[in-house]
């Protein structure tokens, strides 16, 4: 699912399914005297957001969902407040009328954790200590009120996210070996879905990584793209974030994963929920590529490198970790963590 406001990149705003006369004149019946309107770069998802500029040097970020997404809309809405009330930054909604499909957003900023990987790990490592403990006030949402906010992230729904990687980049590319061993594979991604769905879950955001996360100084978040907030296993927020997109180096996982992963158990969990997740944002990358979306492909190499890393890690896979190294070999990224 594409950031809710990917800053990085910009384009004119031309003809779309939500017309320039029809976003000016909703934003002009509310007050907003409008500059200029820029559509920001988007992926799948046929959801538009816009960068608004107004007079006085300000600016507000517009949401437009089409009929298809209304309910979207609201469940930003519902999320929004739910974070709001246990202390996570996320970006305030300034109006809405989910019934004609557009949100008006706070502007935080232009540039996510993804985009400023240049500052180095040091300065990084207190944004992610930060991360962590938002992942932390999450989980300890209401369960009652997340689990009616979207289907839980059971086996089920592990399982199937992993047939995407399956069929759109794995076999393709015969990534999954022969017979035999492709068999062995989807058995044993199989039986890790089942571990994760055995877990008691507890909310979680779903897609909590660099590219969703705004730097605010000098240690602040804020928390993008959160209307997919759901119960699922207890790690997954944490692999997400240290598994996708940005990849911190090993003692920095280390340092602050320590107290959280204090268990063999739960440092178990933990290899299960980012090799699952990791597989996932293949099969996500990948469908981008299909649609014609490239700006993540570069992201494929090192994500493969972390599935393996994770699966050698695991019962369930670690027999296979030898063979899938050499099959892979050819696509992953050679650079060590």
């Amino acid at each position: 699912m594409v950031a809710c406001c990917e800053y990085h990149q910009e384009e004119p705003l031309g003809q779309q399914d939500f017309q320039r006369k029809q976003l000016i004149a909703w934003l002009d019946r509310r007050g907003y005297s409008v500059i200029d309107l820029v559509l920001l770069a988007g992926d799948v998802s046929p959801r538009q957001y816009l960068r608004v500029e107004l007079a006085g040097s300000r600016s507000v970020i517009l949401a437009c969902y089409p009929p298809s997404m209304r309910s979207t809309c609201r469940r930003f809405a519902a999320t929004t407040s739910l974070l709001d009330a246990v202390g996570v930054r996320v970006p305030a909604v300034l109006d809405e009328d989910c019934n004609a499909g557009l949100m008006l957003l706070e502007d935080t900023g232009r540039a996510t954790l993804y985009d400023q990987a240049a500052m180095g790990w040091r300065r990084l490592s207190i944004y992610y200590e930060r991360a962590v403990e938002l992942i932390g006030r999450i989980a300890e949402l209401p369960p009652e009120q997340v689990a009616q906010l979207n289907p839980t992230l059971d086996e089920e729904l592990l399982r199937k996210e992993l047939q995407q990687a399956w069929e759109l980049y794995l076999v393709p590319r015969s990534l999954t070996g022969d017979k035999s061993l492709s068999q062995r594979l989807r058995a044993a991604l199989d039986r890790l879905c089942s571990h994760l769905g055995r877990e008691e879950p507890v909310p979680c955001h779903r897609d909590f990584m660099a590219r969703n996360l705004v730097p605010e100084d000098p240690s602040g978040l804020v928390v993008l793209d959160h209307q997919d907030l759901r119960l699922g296993p207890p790690l997954y927020d944490v692999a997400s974030l240290f598994n996708d997109s940005l990849f911190p180096p090993r003692w920095m996982e280390n340092q602050l994963l320590s107290r959280l992963l204090d268990t063999p158990a739960r440092r178990l969990s933990f290899h299960r929920a980012a090799a699952q997740r990791t597989l996932k944002a293949v099969g996500t990358f990948a469908a981008f590529l299909k649609a014609g979306y490239d700006r993540h492909e570069k992201l494929i190499a090192p994500t493969m490198r972390r599935a393996l890393y994770h699966l050698d890690r695991l019962p369930e896979t670690e027999a296979l970790s030898a063979q899938l190294g050499s099959l892979w070999a050819p696509v992953i990224d050679a650079t060590s963590d």
